[in-house]
């Protein structure tokens, strides 16, 4: 079985991207923005994006890569014995929890 891979980077980072944030986070961004302050809103919101959003995604990206295995065993492999597998666990179920949004 042939492994699939993403024609250009740009494509996977526009896919990840869209996936990360979803529609509903598009439709309600201006509206969170105006009640929480505008600008200052905005400002702790990149900040905030920036600090912890971005070095956790880097860090799934590198542990998927380097294990070449789902979440869970991904952990499992890094850190065997160890509550960890539940962080690949929780990171589906929280997935799963604001794709129904």
């Amino acid at each position: 079985m042939n492994s699939q891979q993403w024609t250009s980077k740009l494509g996977f980072v526009l896919a990840a991207a869209g996936s990360a944030i979803g529609l509903g986070a598009i439709w309600k961004f201006p509206y969170m923005a105006g009640i929480g302050g505008g600008g200052a809103f905005f400002l702790i919101f990149i900040g905030f994006t920036l600090l912890i959003g971005l070095p956790l995604l880097l860090a799934e990206f590198v542990i998927g890569r380097s294990t070449q295995k789902e979440a869970v065993d991904a952990y499992r492999e890094i850190a065997p014995k160890t509550l960890w597998p539940w962080l690949g666990k929780l990171g589906i179920v929280t997935c799963f929890i604001l794709l129904s949004f």
